[in-house]
């Protein structure tokens, strides 16, 4: 296997696999997690996989996976992931669940995509290119508020009205259509660097995580994640910032116990709504070794629940 993802063994261990159990791997990217997982079940086992990127669809690994009968990839972003699994009669059925959010690296890698402000190419950030809009037609008519809002929530970036009234400016004179015309004018707008991170890291982060609609897809999935796992069934999440981990966090929490408290009403107990997960162990984090030998892993987090 060429690639291992962040916490490759950690997220496998975690998964808890039985040789015929049934698993998901929500973000199939370059494929690694499924290969493990693939390696681990019996004859009995299956995979599902789902992407909606194509070129991870497309790519010579899956193409190779599916010659596995108990291997099926579904092109779908994963908030579908119920209406996927009823057609296929496996809701309440699934062992485990696992979720690697972010960007995939050959995403960043091909200039084409847009993801990357290291590389100049067409500003697209889309996931699935064959649907919604380009971050270049997003750019063309968002409204600066709104832009703004979004440069805040989605990159807390803490320069976003300077950036958001620039890119207004700038696209009154001329479109912005490249990766790097992006890049160099938040370089020229934003007065002070961070220590080793790029002045655009923030701004790419919160335009790709709004045209992917990435946060609302993980609390989508996320709620349905709890409706389709079989008792005992693991959900395992890696997350990449805080925005992704704080929701992972709070879902856990509150499907962890009971949905609300009732305080001093004289509310019976049978009758407060309980949650269905309970939180397996603590936030999970990379080994220093890993994170020697790939950066990207620093920012990761992993959690970790079952199903009751």
């Amino acid at each position: 296997m060429e690639h291992l993802p962040v916490m490759y063994a950690e997220a496998l261990h975690q998964l808890a696999i039985k040789k015929d159990g049934i698993y998901l791997d929500c973000t199939f990217g370059r494929g690694g997690h499924s290969q493990g997982v693939l390696t681990l079940l019996g004859q009995e086992g299956q995979l599902i996989a789902f992407d909606r990127d194509l070129d991870a669809i497309n790519s010579e690994l899956a193409q190779s996976l599916l010659k596995d009968r108990r291997f099926k990839l579904i092109h779908s972003c994963f908030s579908q992931l119920e209406v996927q699994l009823e057609t296929l009669g496996l809701i309440g059925k699934i062992d485990g669940i696992l979720m690697d959010l972010g960007v995939s690296s050959p995403q960043l890698d091909n200039p084409e995509r847009g993801f990357s402000f290291l590389r100049d190419g067409p500003l697209d950030m889309r996931m699935d290119e064959t649907t919604g809009l380009s971050a270049e037609q997003w750019l063309t008519s968002v409204d600066e508020k709104c832009l703004v809002n979004v440069l805040f929530e989605y990159g807390e970036e803490k320069f976003a009205r300077r950036i958001a009234k620039a890119i207004v400016e700038r696209r009154l004179e001329s479109p912005i259509t490249t990766t790097k015309q992006l890049a160099s004018l938040i370089e020229d707008v934003i007065p002070m660097r961070e220590k080793n991170k790029h002045p655009a890291t923030r701004t790419f982060q919160a335009i790709r995580i709004e045209i992917n609609k990435e946060l609302e897809e993980l609390k989508q999935v996320l709620e349905q994640s709890a409706r389709v796992l079989s008792p005992n069934g693991r959900l395992v999440v890696i997350s990449f910032h805080s925005l992704e981990d704080r929701i992972v966090k709070r879902f856990i929490r509150a499907e962890s116990g009971a949905k609300y408290d009732p305080g001093k009403f004289p509310v019976k107990e049978a009758d407060i709504a309980k949650g269905v997960l309970k939180k397996v162990g603590k936030a999970y984090k990379a080994s220093d070794l890993e994170v020697k030998q790939n950066p990207r892993a620093r920012s990761a987090v992993m959690r970790v629940a079952e199903r009751v």
